[in-house]
């Protein structure tokens, strides 16, 4: 019998096409995403036969989830700390076929397009938190 080592890369391209100016990117935070809070094809793309990682879109707004910790998609009218936007995912997060919690990158002070944001957002609806973001949305839909 003869062993024979096998060994794997996976490449994702990051598509940051939100990001406005490079302001900020040079001090993300680690965090860990709650993938059941996402929405399949909106914020993320599930593993498939043809792409065995499935990956967290760049760009997806997220909130701290209190009792867990956990990060999951930003939601104003959420009442379990998601309606703090903490931040954006800063570049693609990948995950195996399985997987709930996914680590990624936090984008959490910069500029951004947001039209350009995954899922999109209203800027006007962001309630102002010291413990939130500090993003200045550009292009923003007037209401």
């Amino acid at each position: 019998m003869s062993i024979q080592p096998y060994s794997t890369t996976v490449t994702v391209t990051a598509d940051r096409d939100w990001l406005a100016s490079r302001h900020g990117t040079d001090s993300t935070e680690t965090i860990t995403l709650d993938l059941t809070t996402l929405t399949k094809n909106v914020h993320y793309v599930e593993p498939s036969a043809a792409q065995l990682h499935g990956f967290v879109r760049s760009g997806v707004p997220v909130g701290r989830i209190t009792a867990s910790g956990l990060y999951g998609a930003y939601d104003p009218a959420a009442e379990d700390g998601r309606e703090v936007l903490a931040g954006l995912v800063y570049a693609e997060a990948p995950f195996t076929p399985g997987a709930t919690k996914v680590p990624a990158a936090l984008f959490w002070h910069g500029t951004v397009t947001t039209a350009k944001i995954p899922g999109g957002i209203d800027p006007a609806k962001i309630a102002p938190s010291p413990a939130g973001a500090q993003i200045r949305f550009l292009g923003a839909v007037s209401a």
